[in-house]
This record gives C-alpha cells, structure tokens and sequence, in this order.
C-alpha cells in the first residue's frame, strides 16, 4: 500500500457524494458520514469546472485521511493520480480498468459498475478489479432511469466471486437489510445519506445493519 493509502474495508456503508445535495458544505457532509460510520467515500460530480472538481476532491482526501477512511473518484483516473486519492470507481462508458490500473499503480482501490450483470463483473474481477457494484435495486432519485437489478444476482455473485459486492440504488435503513442478507459487503448510498436532514443519523442507521446482522439477539 503506498504512503498515505488506505485499504477498502470489506463490509460497511459506502457513501457517494451529489454535488445537487452539499452546496458548499461538502466537507462538512462527508465528516458526518464518516462519524455516522461511512467506511468509504466516493467523490463524484459530473461537472465541467475542473479546478472546482480537484479543489474538493483534495478537501475532501484531508477530511478522509484525518478518519483513516478510502477516498475514491468517480470516472476520473487523471484526477485521483493527481491528488493522491485511494483510487477510482468507473462505469460502463468510462476508463478502462487495465488504462486506470496503469496510472494509479498496483495498490490502488478499483471499483466497477457492473450493473445486473454477473457476467461483467466477473470479468471486470478477472482483470484486477477490488470490488464490483451492482443495481439498481430500488426505485432511485439519483438514477431515475438506471436499469433495475433482481436481488437474487447478488446470491448467484456471492457464489462466483470472492471480493466485495456493492448494491446501490435507493438504499435506505429500511432495505438495505435484504441486500446484505443476499450478499451484499458494501452498501452504496448517496440520498439516503447526503439527503437526509441529519446525516450522520442516516448513516449511522445504515451502518447498524450489518452490526445487527453480524451480532443478532
């Protein structure tokens, strides 16, 4: 692991930020995450204004490095070599893992959206990938028009892969149990933590699932 780095956990919430949800408190935001118990932070704003884009992204990796908690970017390789972050998490129209894997170096954390499609990620794993993601499993604000995934895919994934799977896709305290019960190692949130009024509340109440599922009564 290089200096600096931190390693990807292997269960836990994962919280990706919404540039739509923060305004300028993102920093802020982000540290109520991590002490509600988000266990990795993904940056990602799709935004045009590069020098805004890697202004946060290195705030953001302070704030990060302070918890001893990943930072990753999403879609963009050039700017997590740039600031040093943890690594990258690309889609299906995005870098490719072997281009990403060449620029961040060997310890970096790559992750690939893979859809409802098994087949992807077990080739995405093939290639070198640290985690794959999966969804969306329910109806989502953020992704309105992503294509639903069947929870029974993260129980054929679970018996074909051995990293981590991430679920995405309008996951709350109220759901996302069904999803670590199918498999799930990560569950992936960006409203139902960013959006709601206290955020370190909501992603604490996330967290406990897999407390609760690890040390039933």
């Amino acid at each position: 692991m290089r200096p600096g780095g931190t390693r990807l956990p292997r269960r836990g919430l994962y919280a990706i930020t919404d540039a739509a949800l923060h305004g300028d408190g993102i920093q802020h935001q982000v540290a109520r995450a991590i002490a509600g118990g988000a266990r990795v932070i993904q940056y990602r704003d799709k935004g045009r204004d590069r020098q805004r884009r890697e202004q946060e992204a290195r705030a953001l990796l302070r704030v990060c490095r302070a918890h001893g908690v990943p930072l990753l970017i999403n879609d963009d390789p050039d700017l997590a070599a740039r600031i040093g972050a943890d690594g990258v998490h690309l889609g299906r129209d995005d870098a490719s893992l072997e281009a990403a894997r060449q620029r961040l170096g060997p310890e970096a954390i790559i992750g690939v959206s893979c859809y409802a499609d098994v087949e992807r990620a077990c080739r995405a794993r093939a290639a070198g990938a640290d985690y794959v993601a999966f969804g969306r499993f329910f109806p989502s604000l953020s992704k309105p028009g992503a294509s639903p995934a069947d929870i029974g895919l993260l129980r054929e994934a679970r018996a074909r892969l051995d990293c981590p799977l991430v679920a995405i896709g309008g996951i709350t305290a109220q759901n996302g149990r069904l999803l670590i019960e199918a498999g799930a190692d990560m569950l992936a949130v960006i409203r139902g933590v960013f959006g709601a009024a206290d955020v370190s509340r909501a992603a604490r109440e996330i967290s406990l699932l897999f407390t609760d599922l690890e040390n039933p009564q």
